[in-house]
């Protein structure tokens, strides 16, 4: 699904959303993205050195996004640098989860903070509506509180915990917590 591009003035930065553009340099930045946010924090599923993706591969993966009518990648830009994305995917193709689908939001540690989490996500999920879904899920990773208040403020509910979903490299694990906004 096409995102059509979007400007904001946010806390006096300039924001655009958009859909990602099918060519390799786009691809490419959002490979050394991934790489890089996986990196910043422990609330993502992957390590840096996890991330295993190609610009030929990724390129593919924004094609299919933008030609699917059930999902969608929202690409976010702040004062013209690339600041990170938010996308969702429907769950399931059978007629019982047709309705539902999961998002995702992961943004630079540097343009966290000032709103632009909460922008992504408001935009993100009026096109979930107007496409028809009745229900939006995510993950949240224990103790990624910033992410749980937001989530919580848009109004999702918490319904249900995996515990020790994610095992880190020192040993310690996190329980993952399922959250839902009924549209």
């Amino acid at each position: 699904m096409i995102f059509t591009d979007e400007e904001y003035l946010l806390d006096g930065k300039k924001i655009l959303l958009r859909s990602a553009k099918e060519d390799l340099t786009e691809a490419q930045v959002l490979v050394d993205y991934l790489k890089t946010v996986s990196g910043e924090t422990d609330f993502l599923l992957a390590y840096p050195d996890e991330i295993n993706y190609t610009a030929e591969g990724e390129l593919g993966f924004i094609k299919d996004m933008n030609e699917s009518d059930e999902k969608m990648l929202i690409l976010a830009f702040v004062d013209d640098e690339y600041a990170g994305n938010c996308s969702f995917a429907q769950i399931g193709s059978c007629r019982r989860s047709s309705h539902r689908v999961d998002i995702g939001i992961a943004i630079f540690l540097k343009y966290a903070g000032f709103g632009l989490g909460r922008l992504m996500l408001e935009r993100m999920i009026a096109k979930i509506k107007e496409a028809g879904f009745e229900q939006v899920e995510l993950t949240v990773i224990e103790g990624n509180e910033r992410a749980y208040h937001l989530y919580e403020s848009l109004g999702f509910k918490e319904c249900g915990k995996i515990p020790d979903a994610n095992k880190y490299d020192d040993g310690t694990y996190r329980d993952d917590i399922h959250m839902v906004l009924k549209l």
